[in-house]
């Protein structure tokens, strides 16, 4: 035991030194000026209003649609100079679309029954790239497919005009939606808005650029491994990961949506915890919507709440005190209205989180050297030697996710025990009624580069995609930086409507989310 405790703290303090000094150092490489996002003048709030208010107007006549559309690809077309988060768009045709709307709304042709079945109508949207939108370019990062456009559209994508919205552009990845950064060598490096020295996360990273500079109102994300929430904790927006299974995959980097095991999810991104329910609502139809009682009131004074600080993997840093600090404050909230208070818990595994997800990654039906070959499987040390030697058409990134396949594999008795246990203590611990804060992970938006030596910091949020469970991405102020904090909300199978109304009550108490702009 005492051996034990001399280890943790061995690598505590090795962990500590190493990230000091990666700190300095790309803080000098990067320099000491940062560019945020451009400035908003008054008269164009409209782009910051709420996805379900934007609606409203739209349907109302209070704006026209067009002035709704016209407005955001302007904004985008203003910030993505820095943050160059677009891979292709903005869809100058979605004026024409919105054009056709004013026009039947103004002529009444539009009754009550097509107004209720398309809850967003004439509300603009972004997803990212891997996520198939039909005649768009879909590319998944990668050099060979820079060209390819997709034939049809992806189901959520489908659902999501079917409700009335209108898709003004797609967003940047890393390639195959495999890494911590949004980076790729068909547009380059996608840069947070806060600073654009930062990174944005990934793989859902240019959504969340966007979302945060107010070039949309909705993303589209995906999640394996924390692409939803990562983005969103990094840029101070909202993003939830829904329950495995729940929404349906087609279409979302090449999959057909019937894949019997998987961790890959789909799931909104917006600026406003309100939005993610109705979305929600969108994105699984309306016979799950009464399955998972999307429709029932949620009174959070009436859950049991629990929360973690750390989740003792020796292979991640520690966590900055500025979200600690987050965390105590949502907690003091959550105890002074629920009876039972909070209360601190552990879980079996955790320390072990991203060998868990390692192995779960080699479960998954497409295999990423396949992937980013564009079907022909790549060799690690051919395409590292290439790299070297100025002839690859990869980012070092996905060369560093390949040579992954070299190192030893989990075994994966151990593996899978582990995974039952961590399974069953949380379902156990959460029931029906139990909600447990998490930490999104150690550290607010580092630099660019740093995920390469603290590859180990994303477990915070691969641990729920191993699990299946959902959890809602919170943002929860700025830290000395000026860079966004954050916290996960995350619940049971099925219970995705907790994750969400607890995310609402966040938000009314504490309105975390502090844009990256001046409003001028």
């Amino acid at each position: 035991m005492a051996r034990n405790r001399m280890l943790v703290y061995f690598f505590t303090l090795l962990h500590l030194v190493i990230d000091n000094v990666l700190y300095l150092c790309l803080k000098w490489y990067w320099g000491p000026s940062k560019r945020r996002c451009p400035t908003l003048q008054r008269k164009r709030l409209l782009v910051t209003y709420s996805a379900v208010e934007l609606a409203r107007m739209i349907r109302t006549r209070e704006v026209s649609c067009y002035d709704v559309i016209s407005a955001f690809i302007d904004r985008l077309n203003e910030v993505n100079p820095l943050v160059n988060a677009v891979l292709d768009g903005p869809f100058i045709d979605a004026l024409e679309e919105a054009r056709r709307i004013d026009e039947r709304l103004q002529q009444g042709t539009i009754g009550e029954a097509e107004l209720a079945a398309k809850p967003f109508l004439g509300v603009p949207f972004t997803t990212k790239d891997s996520t198939a939108v039909k005649d768009r370019l879909h590319t998944l990062g990668i050099v060979a497919r820079r060209t390819v456009r997709a034939n049809n559209d992806a189901e959520c994508v489908r659902l999501m005009k079917e409700a009335g919205a209108i898709i003004i552009a797609t967003t940047s990845i890393p390639e195959i939606n495999r890494w911590q950064e949004t980076r790729n060598n068909i547009i380059g490096q996608t840069n947070n808005p806060y600073d654009n020295r930062r990174t944005v996360g990934g793989s859902s990273g240019g959504e969340g650029a966007l979302l945060a500079a107010c070039g949309t109102p909705i993303g589209l994300g995906t999640d394996i491994g924390g692409s939803i929430r990562m983005p969103a904790f990094y840029c101070g927006v909202y993003g939830h990961k829904p329950t495995t299974g729940i929404i349906n995959t087609r279409g979302c980097s090449l999959r057909t949506g019937r894949e019997p095991s998987t961790m890959v999810v789909a799931g909104p991104m917006t600026r406003y915890a309100t939005d993610l329910l109705p979305l929600m609502q969108v994105l699984v139809g309306p016979e799950k919507c009464t399955s998972l009682r999307f429709d029932e009131p949620v009174d959070v004074r009436k859950l049991r709440y629990f929360y973690i600080t750390e989740s003792g993997d020796i292979k991640c840093s520690a966590v900055q005190p500025s979200l600690q600090k987050a965390m105590d404050r949502v907690v003091q909230h959550f105890g002074q209205i629920a009876p039972a208070g909070v209360r601190k818990v552990t879980l079996s595994g955790t320390d072990r989180t991203t060998n868990m997800w390692r192995y779960w990654m080699t479960q998954e039906p497409a295999n990423f050297g396949t992937l980013l070959g564009n079907g022909k499987p790549l060799s690690p040390l051919v395409e590292l030697a290439k790299k070297l030697t100025g002839r690859s058409e990869y980012t070092m990134a996905s060369i560093y996710s390949l040579m992954d396949t070299l190192l030893p594999q989990e075994k994966e008795d151990v593996i899978k025990e582990l995974t039952r246990r961590c399974d069953q203590e949380l379902t156990e611990l959460l029931g029906d009624d139990g909600v447990l804060f998490y930490h999104s992970t150690t550290h607010a938006a580092p630099y660019h580069y740093g995920a390469f030596v603290n590859v180990y910091n994303f477990s915070y949020w691969c641990l729920f995609n191993v699990l299946h469970v959902p959890a809602t991405q919170v943002p929860l102020g700025l830290d000395g930086d000026g860079l966004p904090l954050g916290i996960q909300v995350v619940a049971s199978r099925n219970r995705d409507r907790h994750c969400l109304a607890v995310a609402e009550e966040i938000e009314r108490v504490f309105n975390g989310r502090i844009p990256p702009f001046i409003v001028d």
